[in-house]
Order: structure tokens, then sequence, then C-alpha cells
């Protein structure tokens, strides 16, 4: 009779059990350990994606992803911690970026635009595949935003988020809230469409594709230097204010 496979009880916490199946969330679960596993390839054995991970305990020592696991181990993993002070441990995810830049991918189109509304610099291309993201990603140190959960488990992918809600809307709430971005938010300074910074425009340098009655009725307006659209602070304007506004509520909601 072959002898029974090593196991370590892992543990996982918060918004990581997304990830799991309904069965093994939010308890303890083996995981077979073969050959000194690392616990990052543990990790990932089991659906959680390594970059939404910050920090591993492995019988209440922090360890790194390389770390190798033999059998009879607890480990604990828990994902990103913004309000708690756990600077004496290992945190596994790079620090936050001073400027945050983004990369998404072919299923957030929607969400992008609105992230440049509210003043992010978000690289966004539906033709671009996997190895494309990935590889840009290490290259501008940007942060991979996905609803492929494969994406962020590819080798040499260090920052990235798994999106979990449908709506593009309620992506932004999300997605602001999670990675704590609302003191860095710049509103209507970015074109939605070409990702550019946005410049001042007087009146008397508006296009004639400005209407009349646009260029009578407002006196703030903004061009996007690469593809030439003009914003102006109307409808548009109002309906992005005001989910801007939902998302940093629901931010400081959280953060209560």
């Amino acid at each position: 009779m072959p002898p029974e496979r090593p196991v370590a009880t892992f543990r996982f916490y918060e918004e990581l059990n997304d990830f799991l199946p309904a069965a093994s969330r939010k308890r303890d679960i083996a995981v077979p350990i073969d050959r000194s596993r690392p616990v990052k390839d543990a990790i990932e054995s089991v659906g959680v994606p390594h970059p939404e991970v910050d920090l591993v305990l492995v019988d209440g020592v922090s360890v790194g992803f390389d770390h190798a696991l033999r059998g009879g181990e607890r480990v604990a993993v828990y994902p990103m911690f913004e309000r708690l002070d756990v600077g004496a441990l290992q945190r596994l995810r790079p620090r936050a970026l001073r400027d945050p830049r983004f990369i998404a991918d072919a299923n957030l189109g929607k969400l992008a635009r609105h992230l440049r509304m509210a003043g992010f610099d978000v690289l966004f291309d539906a033709r671009a595949g996997d190895a494309a993201i990935a590889a840009c990603s290490a290259a501008s140190r940007r942060t991979i935003l996905t609803r492929d959960k494969g994406l962020l488990r590819r080798r040499g992918v260090e920052r990235g988020y798994y999106v979990r809600a449908d709506a593009a809307d309620v992506q932004l709430a999300e997605v602001i809230a999670a990675l704590q971005l609302e003191t860095a938010m710049r509103p209507f300074t970015r074109c939605r469409e070409c990702n550019a910074p946005l410049e001042d425009l007087a009146r008397d340098g508006l296009p004639a594709t400005v209407p009349r009655a646009i260029v009578a009725m407002y006196d703030a307006f903004r061009r996007c230097p690469v593809c030439g659209r003009v914003y102006w602070p109307g409808s548009h304007y109002a309906r992005m204010t005001r989910l801007l506004e939902r998302a940093r509520d629901a931010q400081e909601r959280q953060s209560r």
C-alpha cells in the first residue's frame, strides 16, 4: 500500500475566498505537498492567484513565496492589508505606486474608460493577449486589472487585481475601494478614449465641430491632444461626477 501523501493545512482569509469552491471557503483545507513544494505553487494549486496575496504565515512565521513546504504545516494566507500595521512582516505584494498605473484586459474596456475619467493612466487594447499584457505590466510596472484568473497566475506577473463585479459602474467603485485609490483620483483630466492627459482649451480655440449652443452655454473646455476630442461639463460630465462620487462614498464606507 503506497504511503499517504503529505499535506499542509491552509486557511485563506477575506476576499481570497472568492477564488475557492464554496465547500473550501473560510475553513481549513488540506493541500497535497510533494517534493518540498513552494508555498506559491501550493496557493495557486487551489485557484488563488499569487498577485492577490500579501502575506503568508507558515506556523505563525511570515515567509516568502519560495518557502518550501514539506507537509504538516499550518499555512495562513491573507490578501492586501491597507489599515493594519504589518510592517514587521514579510509582505509579498509590491508596495503601491505613488502614481497608480494600470493595464486592463479585453473584458474591461468600459472600466478602463471609467478609470480614465477618474484621472488614472489605464492602457487598454481589446486585441492584446495575456502574454502581451503580462509583459507590459512587468516592463512598465502597471497593475493588471482582469476578469481572467489565469492571467494573474502567469509567471512574472507581480501586480494584479481580479475584478469581481460584472457591471462597469460597480467595478469602478470596487477597484477604487479595493486598491485605496480615492485620494489619487483626478477626475476629468484624461481622455476616456485615448488615455492622454487633457489640455485646457480657450473658447477661441474651439473647433467648428463644437455646436454654437454648447460654446454659449459653457466656459470650461478641454481637448485631447491625441484624438482631438473636446470635453465640456455637460450631461455626461454630470453623470460621471455622480458615478465618481458613488465610488468615493463606497471607499469611505469600507474604510470606517
